[in-house]
């Protein structure tokens, strides 16, 4: 208690130029020892003693004692004002229709959260519309349960969608756009070989079908929907620019042949439409004003304008922001199946995958991720992910409502020597006033620090942390005194247990496992993430394992 008086007093006289006020304090005592109350008058003079010798120190010597007893007290918490999205031209409060376009491939992951958070932020801004319109037009790498993963994934991010499209469900919509695009002249049906297409299309040259009058192409699109063609060997064409300087916007594939079942219309169609065609008949139909996406579909959005034009549509604005690259997480939706089938991953949320159920699993909340990715903004430059930035912002988020515990790893038993008993009570939550305590009485017998500890401070003096200065020798700790002085000279001060732990294991990012022993008091908060002091933020899931969340 008087250790933990003392860094009260530090604190609040680092936080007054050196100078500690009594009254502050007392309140801040309180807070920390509740059952103390009644009995104040006794212990003020303590108290004023303990203030007055904290004043008589200098500033760096006072934080030292904070730092000992209290280090989280002193993290630094950079005070900076929230960036905002720049506001979107064209806008009309409470008009405003935008979308998130997934592909059911599998869950959502970190990078997805990117367009599903700027999407969402914007259409909050402007009470608007955000539509979630799944596109899953490509059969074969279609993941049937992802549908209502991508939602889960949604709703733990805190997107509010207010509308669910299943482009599957759109199959007569296109045909019906396609045919009228036919009928204008502006596409074409083609049974030329798509290698000859493509080379031609380099060249800048027009294969046959491509100056067909219209009755011809509809005679093969009619083929084409009522399965005269076999895969490979028809195909529709949007017309555009032959002379386009960028190949990949010339005449664009819109319709192939794909006899692979669908999840969920089986073998109703055959014709499937390409993402350019979807994409841009429905941002039309569903009446989309605003659409944000990465640079890595200028050109597809080029092509996608052509439909429009051809329609007179009015235009969506158009925003591109920067690739990003995210390092050491691993995203590929088919490394992930192959990894999962052949039992290197356990699952979507492995940790070390960028998956949102990983990051979930692992105790990011979803507020730092939303943080990061409105800090990181909508410019055009390309960026590489930082974990360690959107660990700073899951830190501040979670460090108050963070229950500290002792996880010791890689324990090393020793010989405890002392005579009596210490009792030892810690906060639960050091910066709360109404904290609950950890409360031991520690006898002479066993205690256990971490194989790390042991090597290094060997035959030192050390503080176990809360209990007192021991010397460390060869499979025992000798009790010396409660000497708080040697705080200031820079004594080591480590964790430690005793007898109340259960054997633990920690799952880490890169898939390793450390093993130790867990503070059993840790099991009361099964579900929240923990702090455990000196090792890092652990996200506490049963009793015998737990993800680590970064340090």
């Amino acid at each position: 208690m008087i250790e933990k008086l003392r860094a009260i007093a530090a604190y609040n006289a680092y936080e007054h130029d050196g100078k500690a006020e009594l009254k502050a304090v007392v309140s801040r005592f309180l807070g920390l020892f509740p059952d103390k109350k009644g009995n104040l008058s006794e212990l003020m003079p303590q108290i004023k003693s303990a203030v007055e010798e904290i004043n008589k120190l200098t500033k760096e010597e006072q934080l030292k004692i904070v730092e000992a007893i209290f280090p989280e007290w002193l993290e630094k918490k950079k005070v900076v004002e929230e960036k905002k999205l720049p506001d979107l031209p064209n806008v009309e409060i409470g008009k405003v229709v935008m979308r998130l376009a997934p592909s059911p491939s599998g869950p959502l992951h970190i990078g997805h959260a990117r367009m599903a958070i700027l999407n969402d932020e914007y259409v909050k801004r402007y009470k608007g519309k955000l539509i979630l319109r799944i596109e899953d037009t490509n059969p074969a790498n279609i993941l049937p349960e992802a549908y209502k993963m991508i939602e889960d994934d949604l709703k733990w991010l805190e997107v509010d969608y207010q509308e669910v499209v299943i482009q599957s469900d759109r199959f007569e919509l296109y045909y019906d756009v396609m045919e009228k695009l036919i009928m204008m002249e502006k596409a074409y049906v083609s049974t030329t070989p798509t290698e000859i297409f493509k080379a031609k299309r380099q060249q800048s040259i027009a294969i046959n079908e491509r100056n067909d009058p219209a009755e011809s192409n509809l005679r093969r699109w009619d083929k084409m929907l009522n399965g005269e063609f076999k895969k490979g060997e028809a195909y529709a064409v949007i017309k555009t620019d032959l002379t386009h300087p960028n190949p990949a916007i010339r005449d664009f594939i819109a319709f192939r042949i794909i006899e692979t079942p669908h999840p969920l219309k089986g073998n109703k169609y055959r014709v499937y439409p390409m993402m350019n065609f979807s994409v841009a008949t429905d941002d039309h139909f569903l009446g989309l004003t605003h659409v944000i996406r990465g640079k890595d579909h200028l050109a597809n959005t080029e092509k996608q304008k052509y439909i429009f034009n051809y329609f007179g549509w009015s235009l969506p604005f158009y925003l591109h922001y920067g690739k990003v690259s995210i390092e050491n997480s691993i995203l590929k939706t088919s490394i992930i199946k192959k990894g999962i089938a052949n039992g290197e991953f356990k699952g979507w949320d492995d940790p070390r995958l960028g998956t949102l159920l990983a990051m979930k699993k692992r105790g990011i909340n979803p507020k730092a991720i939303r943080r990061y990715w409105v800090e990181t903004g909508i410019g055009d430059v390309d960026i590489k992910f930082s974990w360690e930035n959107l660990y700073a912002f899951n830190k501040h988020i979670i460090d108050p409502e963070s229950p500290r515990h002792f996880f010791v790893l890689n324990p090393v038993k020793l010989e405890l020597i002392l005579e009596g008993i210490i009792k030892v009570k810690m906060p639960v939550y050091p910066k709360k006033e109404d904290t609950p305590f950890r409360e031991y009485e520690i006898r002479k017998g066993q205690v256990y620090i971490t194989q790390e500890d042991y090597n290094k401070f060997i035959g030192k003096e050390i503080r176990l942390k809360d209990l007192g200065n021991f010397k460390l020798e060869e499979g025992k700790l000798q009790y010396i005194d409660n000497d708080l002085s040697k705080i200031k000279q820079g004594i080591p001060i480590i964790h430690w247990l005793q007898s109340d732990f259960v054997d633990f294991e920690i799952v880490k990012p890169d898939g390793t496992i450390d093993k130790g022993i867990l503070e059993k008091h840790a099991l009361n908060y099964i579900g929240k993430v923990n702090q455990l002091e000196r090792y890092g933020y652990t996200n506490i899931l049963n009793e015998k394992l737990g993800y680590y969340t970064h340090p």
